[in-house]
This record gives structure tokens, sequence and C-alpha cells, in this order.
């Protein structure tokens, strides 16, 4: 494996945009919705990239004469638009380093995170800037602010002053190093405290370059993001974004007409979404008798794919035309991919069976192994034996997409991390899985979700649901553990289809339980509960929260 420091001498990930600037720059960057035409079409501001690069290239100027420059910890709160995606390429430029949490996290969530990662600049609407000063958003650390989109609020600069502090001549792109931090990522928490992941501008270069030979992205393809971060691979790969109309901290209230709608007038050849997103445009689709003709590709996220809304999207797209699923994390990120056709064709019979899901083979340069399940830090790679073929055991990865350490929680990053002699290292992913004989990874669940019992025996969430799942009134369920009379009992939670909702639960329960001793891996499962909405996380809307879902449950036993 090559070490992340002989990518080259220095790299700037904002520098390919200037690239592309030379090699196509009239063609259309970004696509922001202006307004509703009469006609019921969406009326786009179109930025180039000729634009898109030289708007970039003065506001780096700028943010490095006001002090965000070089290595400055940035928090950037500005939505997806053409505002945020000049200030995203300006900070990588300049060498700025983008603080990002997701505003769906709550605000508890997003003070802790912006504590630890003690900001020195905030870059925000008005709206950011008004809680970062009621709630204390970086203070003792700020030195300074821009306003975006409004005028000068609560003091700082606004986003028109720093454009003319940078409007001169000099030097945009800053000469910054392949190991030097680019970014901090902030995780969902949906297992625990969001930590900052550090991203260098060689782990974001290896995600451009993966994304590219994965997918088959790059020029002449137009992208419909409906998750704020991808977008800005967009504009690295040379693609044109149509800026979906929707909430990005809710991605599941999206009207799904109007994602629709903007993917048809555009003739959007690939989109990247959360798997609610997926399921809520396969819901309309199969009502509406609608298709989506353009799209190549669509990228899901965030969360398995159930096959049943994979079958159902499918049917919307034309026949060379699939859904990949990338499987991976914010610290790593991808790791494997799988395509619809092999789901469809090949593994989705072995996931009803509760074979767990299968989430593919490891993208280029990036390598898989299964280890013991475990809770503490490893020193040493020495130390550890892999598992076999078939073996279930905890997920690590390595490579050039695999993020170094966490900002500011050495110990995190102790448990986290598995050192390796040649200087490189693995990173435990949190969860449980297996390789086949094949090569292909089956992801079983969180290794925080599993389900002990009494007597040594495990059961896996992720392997389970997909038997009881299977059943056509399921919309998804979650597997808990929940102590009752001094042992750990398996407790099946429910969230039923809408057109199920009147069907008798003895019936229902009677059904599953049918179901369960079919399959080895679920005949012990014998308690059903019936959830009106499993919680799920902020980013994707789409992870469900087990740990809020346990505590339900052992309340509803009593």
């Amino acid at each position: 494996m090559t070490p992340h420091s002989a990518v080259r001498a220095t790299l700037n990930i904002g520098g390919s945009l200037s690239e592309l600037a030379e090699r196509q720059g009239a063609v259309t960057a970004i696509c922001q919705p202006r307004a509703r035409r009469r006609d019921g079409g969406i009326d786009y501001e179109r930025t180039s990239y000729r634009d898109l690069d030289g708007i970039s290239d003065t506001l780096a100027r700028g943010l490095r004469a006001v002090g965000i420059g070089r290595g400055v910890r940035t928090v950037l709160m500005v939505p997806p638009g053409r505002d945020f995606f000049n200030l995203a390429f300006a900070m990588a430029k300049a060498g700025a380093v983008p603080v990002v949490v997701d505003p769906g996290m709550g605000v508890r969530a997003i003070t802790s995170c912006l504590r630890n990662a003690a900001p020195e600049a905030f870059i925000g609407i008005p709206k950011a800037h008004l809680a970062r000063v009621a709630l204390g958003w970086g203070r003792g650390t700020l030195r300074q602010a821009v306003t975006v989109g409004g005028p000068r609020w609560l003091g700082g600069l606004t986003l028109a002053e720093v454009e003319r502090a940078g409007s001169g001549d000099g030097m945009a792109v800053a000469p910054t190093d392949p190991g030097e931090l680019a970014a901090i990522l902030f995780t969902s928490g949906s297992t625990g405290t969001p930590k900052g992941v550090a991203y260098t501008h060689a782990n974001l270069a290896a995600q451009v370059e993966i994304l590219r030979s994965i997918a088959g992205l790059g020029d002449q393809e137009i992208d419909l993001p409906t998750f704020a971060l991808f977008a800005l691979f967009d504009p690295a790969l040379g693609m044109t974004t149509v800026v979906p109309e929707l909430d990005f901290a809710h991605p599941a209230k999206a009207d799904p007409a109007r994602i629709a709608a903007a993917i048809q007038q555009e003739r959007v050849t690939n989109m990247f979404c959360s798997v609610a997103i997926l399921d809520n445009l396969a819901r309309w689709g199969a009502r509406t008798g609608a298709r989506l003709p353009t799209l190549r590709r669509v990228i899901c996220a965030g969360a398995p794919v159930p096959v049943r809304v994979l079958g159902r999207f499918v049917a919307l797209l034309e026949p060379n035309a699939h859904v990949v699923t990338p499987y991976g994390a914010t610290e790593a990120l991808p790791v494997t991919t799988i395509r619809s056709d092999e789901i469809l064709g090949d593994t989705q019979a072995l996931t009803l069976a509760g074979a767990g899901v299968c989430v593919g083979r490891p993208v280029p340069n990036v390598e898989v192994a299964i280890i013991p399940i475990g809770e503490e830090a490893i020193t040493a790679w020495h130390e550890v034996t892999p598992l076999a073929v078939g073996e279930i055991g905890e997920i690590v990865v390595r490579g050039p997409v695999v993020t170094s350490h966490y900002w500011g929680r050495e110990e995190a990053t102790r448990l986290a991390k598995i050192p390796v002699a040649d200087g490189t290292f693995w990173h435990r992913m949190g969860d449980v899985g297996y390789l086949d004989a094949r090569g292909r990874l089956w992801f079983c669940g969180r290794k925080a979700h599993r389900v002990q019992l009494e007597g040594g025996r495990t059961l896996f969430p992720v392997r389970c649901e997909g038997v009881f799942n299977a059943h056509p009134d399921v919309r998804r369920s979650a597997l808990v553990g929940v102590r009752r009379a001094g042992r750990t009992i398996p407790v099946l939670c429910v969230e039923l289809e809408r057109a199920s909702l009147w069907r008798s639960r003895e019936h229902l329960v009677a059904e599953l339980r049918e179901l369960g001793r079919s399959c080895p891996e679920t005949e012990l499962v014998a308690d059903f509960l019936f959830h009106p909405g499993l919680p799920v996380d902020a980013r994707h809307n789409a992870k469900i929260r087990r740990e809020i879902v346990a505590p339900w449950a052992e309340r509803k036993l009593g």
C-alpha cells in the first residue's frame, strides 16, 4: 500500500476546479432554483465553471486577506446553493479548514461538536450567527466572522466585503500538502457522541478518484445530489449540479414530485440520495406510473436499501440504468460497492433468509478484513488474527480514503485505529459482518446493536430483520435486546406499511412468529411490538436508532 504522503509534494482539492474551468469553462456547474414558471417548470440561475472558478478565486484571496487562510478552522453554515459552492471551493483554495455539522442533529449536539472543534472563524447566514451568539458557539476561540446573504450581523464582515478584499491579483490556490488538514466533518452520532473526522487533502483527492472509477462519474454528467456534502464532489468531477428543492436537514420530507420534476426537466443522469428519498420516489412512481428515463445511475447511501424498495425504484429506470449502493462511514467512504442488478439477481434471496445485507466488493486500493469482536484498543496489527471466510466479526478497513484520526479525541482515535508496522493503519468501522468466498462483504449490523443472549448466543439485527422485512405488511423493523426477569430477550419492533395499519395485530404477530421459526437466525424471536414510526438518524433519515428503540420496547413490555 502506498502511503498517503507519496501522492505528490503539494495537493489542493480546490485546484481541480481551476483545471476543469480551463477545459470546460462554458459548461454549467451549478443550477440553483430561482422560481417556478407559469407552466410549472423550474427557473434556474446557472453558474458556469468559469464563473465558479473566478468567484472562488476572488473569495479565496479575500478570505486569506481577512485572516481565514491556511489551517484556520472555519464553521460553514450556509445552505446548498451558489454561495455554498463558491465558499466551499474558496475555502479549499485558501487552505482554510471547513468545520461541518449536520443542522438536523439538534442544538445540543451541534454545540458539543463546535466546542470540540474550537473554531477560529465562522461563515454563515444571519440565522446561524444569531444561534452562534445565543448559544456561545466558538466563544473564546473565534477571531473572524462573515455573514452571507444579508448585512453585517453581530460583528464581523459581509461576504461582499470579503469579495472586495480579494479583488486584486495574487495566488488563489494555497500550496497545501497531501497530509495537511483539509476539513473536519462530524459523524451523525447515531450510536454515540458525534466525533469530528479529520480529512486531509489526500483523503479528499482519493475519494474523487474512486468515485470517478467505480461509478463512471465525470464530464457530461448532470447530478442531483440530495446530501449537501456529496454535492461538493460534482464540480471536482466536472459534473453539472442541479440543486434540489428540499430541506437538506430533513431529506425524508422532500416532495418526490418536485425531485422527479427536476430530474425530468434538466435531464439528470445521476442522483445521490438516501434510502428515505429513494423509498419516497419509488412509492410516488408506483402510484403515478411515472418513469425517470434520463437517470443512468443512482448512488444511494446512509443505510442498507431494502430489497423491496430497490425493486420498486428500479422499475422507474431504463433497463441499462442501475442503483449503486456504497458502504462506508464518515471516517472511510467508500469502502465497498454493489449494484442493484447483483442484489436483485443474486443476493436478495440470501438476505431474506437471514444472511445479512451484501454490500459488495472493496473499491480500488481499499482493503477489508474481519477480526474478532472486541471493545478494547488494539495497539498493533500483529496482535490480531483475521477471521476466515464466512465468520462474523468486526469490520476493519485500510486505504487512502480512510481518515487517520478524530479531531481532539485521542481516546476515540486510539480505540478506532490499529497501527501497522509499515506506517499505515486499519480503521475499525464499528460494524459487524463477514466476507464470503467471492470476496464480497456482508453487513450484519452495528457492533453496539448486537443482542447477546444468555448461553453465549448472539443475534445480529440486520440478519434477523431481513427475514421479517420480507413480510408484505412490514415497512421496516428493529431487533433490540430487552432485560426481563434477569435475562435478555430479543424483541422485534415493527413499523407497518400504511395500508396495513388496519390489520389485526394478533394475526400479524402469528404470521411473524411463523416466519421467524423458518430460519435459524430468527427462531428465538418470539416478542413483537408495533412502533408508530421508528426513529432514524438526522443525516440521512434512514438508519434506525436502535439505542432509542430499546428503552421504548422495555417500557412497552413493562
